[in-house]
């Protein structure tokens, strides 16, 4: 993630010094709300003042991510053509990233227009002088940014709200190269700013609202997740009637058993006969796939996916992700991507709906939260109606809320996952009726730990926190992934976590290259660490059900190391397979349709070059992706996703 951007540009040249912006701004303001989860955690105000040689506005950028603030102040001063002059921003732009950025044009030195001073998703003020000045110069197709960088925009249409008083016309924008992917701006006809909705330095979604048409968010929340799906609906593959897979090594993902030589035929999206080639017909006008030298595999499963925008879709598609199980996000939002993708009108995998709740109190996300029992039952019921296969419990929520939560859903024939909250224990939370539980950290806080933080493994408090899990059947998605992040020693290379990290988008690599700890500090949890990795075995050894999931981490590819990360922990590669494929199939109640290759399952599968079953890794190397019946080319998918090849 980055943490600091130090860059100065006067003259071609780069200087030690810049000048501060005011103290006390002047001048008449404009305020936007900000949004997470559609929640308002802040906001951004801008101060205008205009006189004959140019435009300036003062901004000062704030909100509050589950009880950590994200300040952020910027200066910009514009010609009044909105051509830049002078560019300064200091502050936080997440909980876990900085920035301190500064850009003076000399006149003498300037680059050739069109260009423009951004440095990132905030503040939004600059994106509206942004558009401002793509307007009065052509409104060109690219625009070079300063201090680097280029920024796409496209005019894609029009959008008319109904209010309260009158019809809302909008103009809707694309913007693509301040964020991975693209953001959807909504300006009204003089170019004023009323929505952004992108993505912040973490990854999640932020979205940018003016004050006076807050009410107008759930719509355009909805709208934009259509939109972002349908950018990619020309690029759709159609689906072929019938497709012959031949001469591919076939994997049965719950003995290990290979097939070579295998034929596999597909029907209308379905796999209808499965054998060897010469005892399985082709059918005539079949599209034949030659799978020879690759391993046939099911399409994998991501158990903790926060679907944020478009572009994760082809993303995890290209890794040969077919089905996720998305984790908690806004309800217009997810609901309208699954639409969308479910229609054929967007790119991406199956989505499996886990409808978050959070309490009451400042670290809290999200505005679906629930203070009393009642109000949880209620909410457990508006997800059922809605589609929703589980629910998912965040951090906040009361131990009183919780029980009802899970009578609620299990009365409803729905499964609940999530977070143990603060001030409870895993055995309180499962013992409230949760079924599974995300993140291994809640396991290991169950057990006796040394002064430096290790785990004793043979203490009887470890083994009966292990003796309760089995017990009561609790399903465990460990996210190791997140924490060998988290862990990192900054001096180490990334490469070593994702080894195509060069492959990224720009704006993830950014984000990513100074996630961690410094060395000395991530020399300290080395141990807490492996420890984390003992316990995953130790949960597969004891029959425990362990599924496969991220929490984001690299888009779609982190899906490869979490179960690289399992082998390393001791598991076989067939066993760490099976966590991201039949395991979680018959967790969600899926495997009679999916989860593996037979005869009247979805034809969602993967070809991969090499053999994941000796060598886990080669799992990386997928070449073919089929999700129901549709044949994707991952390097257009990545393509698509903005992977730069």
């Amino acid at each position: 993630m980055k943490k600091y951007l130090l860059l100065f540009f006067l003259c071609g040249r780069l200087i030690a010094t810049v000048a501060q912006p005011a103290q006390s701004p002047a001048g008449d303001s404009t305020t936007f709300f900000l949004h997470k989860f559609a929640q308002n955690i802040g906001r951004e105000t801008y101060w205008v003042q205009k006189n004959e040689k140019s435009i300036d506005f003062d901004i000062r950028f704030r909100f509050v991510d589950r009880g950590s603030p994200v300040p952020l102040q910027a200066r910009l001063s514009v010609t009044s053509n909105y051509e830049p002059l002078s560019f300064w921003i200091n502050g936080n732009t997440s909980r876990f990233s900085m920035i301190h950025d500064s850009v003076v044009v000399h006149p003498a030195s300037a680059p050739k227009p069109p260009f423009f001073t951004v440095s990132g998703y905030a503040p939004g003020t600059v994106q509206m002088a942004l558009l401002q000045y793509w307007r009065r110069h052509g409104r060109p197709s690219i625009v070079h940014l300063l201090p680097s960088g280029t920024v796409h925009i496209r005019l894609a249409g029009a959008d008319t709200l109904t209010t309260a008083t009158s019809p809302l016309l909008l103009e809707r924008f694309v913007i693509s190269g301040l964020i991975w992917g693209n953001e959807l701006v909504w300006t009204d006809r003089q170019g004023n700013l009323i929505c952004l909705i992108t993505n912040d330095a973490e990854g999640d979604k932020l979205e940018m609202m003016a004050e006076s048409y807050e009410n107008l968010l759930p719509r355009l929340i909805a709208r934009a997740a259509t939109y972002g799906m349908q950018l990619f609906s020309s690029s759709a593959t159609p689906k072929d009637k019938q497709i012959a897979i031949v001469d591919g090594r076939l994997i049965n993902i719950e003995t290990g058993a290979a097939i070579d030589h295998s034929v596999i035929l597909v029907e209308n999206g379905k796999i209808t006969k499965i054998g060897t080639q010469g005892a399985v017909p082709i059918p005539t006008g079949a599209r034949i796939i030659h799978a020879e030298g690759r391993t046939v595999l099911p399409g994998l499963w991501d158990m903790h996916a926060h679907f944020e925008q478009a572009e994760w879709g082809p993303a995890y598609l290209a890794a040969g992700v077919t089905t996720v199980r998305d984790c908690g996000n806004e309800f217009a939002y997810i609901n309208a991507v699954k639409r969308t993708i479910d229609e054929g009108h967007g790119v991406g995998p199956h989505i499996l709906r886990a409808g978050i709740i959070d309490g009451p109190g400042p670290a809290g996300i999200g505005i679906i939260r629930a203070s009393t029992p009642r109000e949880g039952a209620e909410i457990v019921r508006t997800y059922k109606d809605s589609g929703f296969d589980q629910i998912k419990i965040y951090s906040s929520v009361q131990p009183e809320v919780v029980r009802a939560i899970c009578d609620e859903a299990h009365r409803l024939g729905m499964t609940v996952t999530g977070h143990i909250p603060e001030g409870m224990t895993l055995i309180q939370g499962v013992d409230s009726g949760m079924d599974m539980v995300n993140h291994i950290q809640y396991v290991y806080s169950l057990m006796k730990r040394n002064s430096d933080r290790t785990v004793d493994f043979d203490d009887p408090q470890t083994t009966a926190a292990l003796d309760f899990i089995s017990s009561h059947h609790v399903v465990i998605d460990p996210t190791l992934g997140v924490f060998e992040m988290i862990f990192r020693s900054q001096k180490d290379t990334i490469t070593k976590l994702e080894p195509a990290y060069s492959t990224l988008p720009e704006p993830l690599q950014a984000l990513f290259v100074n996630m961690g700890m410094p060395p000395d500090r991530a020399e300290q949890f080395k141990p807490v660490f492996r420890d984390m990795e003992k316990i995953v075995k130790l949960l597969h050894d004891r029959g425990i059900t362990i599924v496969a999931g991220t929490d984001m981490g690299f888009p779609g590819l982190s899906v490869d190391r979490e179960l690289e990360l399992y082998v390393e922990a001791g598991l076989t590669p067939l066993e760490a397979l099976r966590t991201a494929t039949i395991i979680p199939a018959q967790v969600m109640k899926q495997d009679a349709v999916t989860g593996s290759i037979e005869s009247g399952k979805q034809a969602d599968l993967i070809l991969v070059e090499g053999d994941p079953l000796t060598q886990i890794r080669d799992l990386r190397k997928v070449r073919i992706v089929i999700k129901d019946g549709v044949v994707y080319q991952p390097q257009q998918l990545r393509a698509m996703a903005g992977f730069l090849k």
